[in-house]
């Protein structure tokens, strides 16, 4: 561990403890606990999916599979953490890592699941409803205005939080250069998948979002969700939707490719959305609001298509009858940390719901941009047939010759993370 990162991590601690202090005292609480969670069995099995802590008890400890524990804070008191750490020879023990957060608390290695023990007007939070019956007696149910308060308090990221979601993406990085060596190759979809996890240096269980690895038409599922184990005969097109995590935090990335077999028009697209997107990270700076930037990205994709000979009208035209939202019915990003989609951004400061607009239903993030804040920027453009075939039937003046030409490439997004800082932005993706 860097010292920088050693002593970013322990001014994160500091203003953890500071910041929780005031909102248990706010709300009237002498303790708050954080259970971590645990795995569960699939249905008639004993084999558990990966398992991912509780976003609140990983702000605190940077393990992100710790099971069965809790953590206790109190206001002006270090924090205590019971860490299950049972005696067994089928799994590994859990062994502390040397990090500052492991010196700033008060351990207790436990080798039984325990309920916590609070003291005072206590509140718990974390999923409680599958702990056994004697321990969910003991424990109030997790306050919502808690729960409110800590999210937000999440959604804006120490110096220490961004330096580890710089390092994802260093990471991430690496994979996203892999994957595009194996296109060029002519590999298929699980052979690009295993590039990207072997450049990366993961395993498929601790990735922050199961890999969207999409060739050709795959390219136009927008959570496309398997691999192929053989490569495509032809080579349009690939979308690498795939991230990494560092210490919990997470990287989104999302890059695509044209390939040798694609028409010219796809390449100039993809071209085109590049630019889409460094133009709206230019955008992002304090006190804009993310939806008007959703907005100014379905005006500029008017304007590609326009541009690139796939709608014969105007941008305003395209955007006022709901052919952008055709072309890309997702939000243009979202808030990111120790989850992908990252806790209250569609809730104001006060913990009230902020819904997305009726006529962006899919957009994650409608907060107010202000320092500290990461998101993500992630325009996209794709010919699925569900999507436009209802506009066939319309005056509208789409090139639907092109569009037919193109529906072989699927699509196309480009993401990156970004800092909002005091005076703009910094782009973590570069």
């Amino acid at each position: 561990m860097s010292t920088t990162l050693f002593n970013l991590q322990r001014e994160h601690i500091a203003h953890l403890q500071h910041a929780y202090s005031d909102i248990l005292t706010d709300h009237g609480l002498d303790s708050l606990a954080i259970y971590s969670g645990h795995a569960s069995d699939h249905f008639a099995d004993d084999h558990t999916p990966p398992f991912q802590a509780y976003g609140h008890f990983m702000h605190w400890v940077g393990l992100a599979d710790v099971q069965h524990s809790w953590l206790i804070i109190q206001p002006g008191e270090r924090p205590q953490l019971y860490l299950y750490a049972p005696a067994d020879f089928w799994h590994l023990p859990t062994h502390l890592p040397e990090e500052p957060w492991v010196a700033a608390f008060d351990i207790h290695l436990c080798s039984e699941k325990i309920s916590p023990p609070l003291s005072g007007k206590a509140a718990v939070i974390g999923d409680i409803e599958r702990l056994a019956s004697n321990i969910q007696q003991a424990l109030e149910h997790h306050p919502e205005r808690i729960v409110h308060a800590l999210d937000e308090l999440r959604l804006f990221k120490t110096p220490y939080e961004i330096a580890c979601i710089r390092e994802a993406n260093r990471l991430a990085i690496a994979g996203h250069q892999a994957s595009q060596a194996a296109f060029i190759g002519a590999a298929g979809e699980l052979d690009i998948q295993l590039a990207y996890l072997a450049a990366s240096r993961q395993r498929e269980s601790n990735v922050p979002y199961q890999n969207i690895i999409g060739l050709n038409e795959h390219a136009g599922v927008l959570h496309y969700q398997h691999y192929d184990l053989n490569a495509p005969k032809q080579r349009y097109s690939l979308l690498v939707d795939a991230g990494r995590r560092f210490r919990g935090y997470c990287a989104d990335i999302t890059r695509t490719y044209a390939g040798p077999d694609a028409p010219v028009a796809f390449g100039e697209l993809v071209t085109s959305m590049h630019g889409l997107k460094d133009e709206l990270v230019r955008g992002i700076a304090p006190g804009v609001n993310f939806l008007a930037l959703h907005e100014q990205m379905h005006h500029h994709l008017g304007e590609i298509l326009v541009a690139n000979d796939l709608f014969k009208g105007t941008a305003e035209q395209a955007v006022a009858e709901g052919v952008t939202r055709a072309f890309c019915p997702h939000g243009l990003g979202h808030s990111l940390g120790l989850q992908v989609h990252d806790v209250a951004g569609l809730r104001h400061p006060d913990g009230t719901p902020a819904p997305a607009p009726e006529q962006h239903p899919a957009l994650r993030l409608t907060r107010t941009l202000r320092p500290g804040m990461v998101v993500t920027i992630e325009p996209g453009l794709y010919f699925i047939a569900m999507l436009l075939d209802p506009l066939r039937n319309t005056s509208l003046p789409i090139n639907w010759r092109l569009v037919d030409q193109l529906s072989s490439c699927g699509g196309i997004r480009i993401e990156d993370n970004v800092v909002v800082t005091e005076s703009g932005f910094v782009n973590l993706t570069p």
